[in-house]
């Protein structure tokens, strides 16, 4: 069962988050996080972004990815509308670094990501979004406004 672990507010250049750290153990070093922007009202409804860990795309600004532009478009919109962002520690659609770059050689090679990840013996996306669902029951948020173009976290 998930607890908060730690929490902390993080001034960034998108305002002030309040950022949750989420795991079972209190000894997990890549917990799940939540950012929480100030002001955001969890009595109404809120804005959501569940958000998958790229290392490649956020920190090293990869062109084989938009996930940077993607992490920073939520961190402006919910500064301007409120709202939160889940971060899911599952990098590479949940088959991890190393597998990642194993992926990104064979889309060197043609392959997109799906058939890359399916020639590794990988599923096409192994990201499961229950987790994100069981962090938003334990901040007590009833009503969400997903934000998403991913029909796939709509369903959990």
């Amino acid at each position: 069962m998930l607890k908060i672990q730690a929490q902390s507010k993080i001034p960034t250049d998108y305002g002030l988050f309040t950022v949750y750290a989420f795991s079972e153990n209190e000894e997990d070093w890549s917990p799940h996080l939540v950012l929480v922007m100030e002001n955001t009202d969890f009595n109404k409804t809120v804005n959501v972004r569940f958000h998958s860990e790229c290392i490649t795309g956020e920190v090293f600004h990869s062109k084989k990815c938009e996930c940077g532009q993607q992490l920073d478009a939520a961190m402006k919109y919910m500064s301007e509308n409120g709202g939160l962002i889940i971060y899911l520690r599952q990098e590479g659609r949940n088959i991890g670094i190393i597998n990642k770059l194993r992926a990104y050689a064979l889309q060197e090679q043609g392959m997109d990501t799906v058939e890359a990840n399916l020639k590794l013996g990988l599923p096409a996306d192994a990201r499961n979004f229950d987790v994100a669902v069981e962090m938003l029951n334990l901040l007590n948020v009833r009503k969400i406004n997903l934000l998403t173009n991913n029909p796939d976290k709509i369903k959990s």
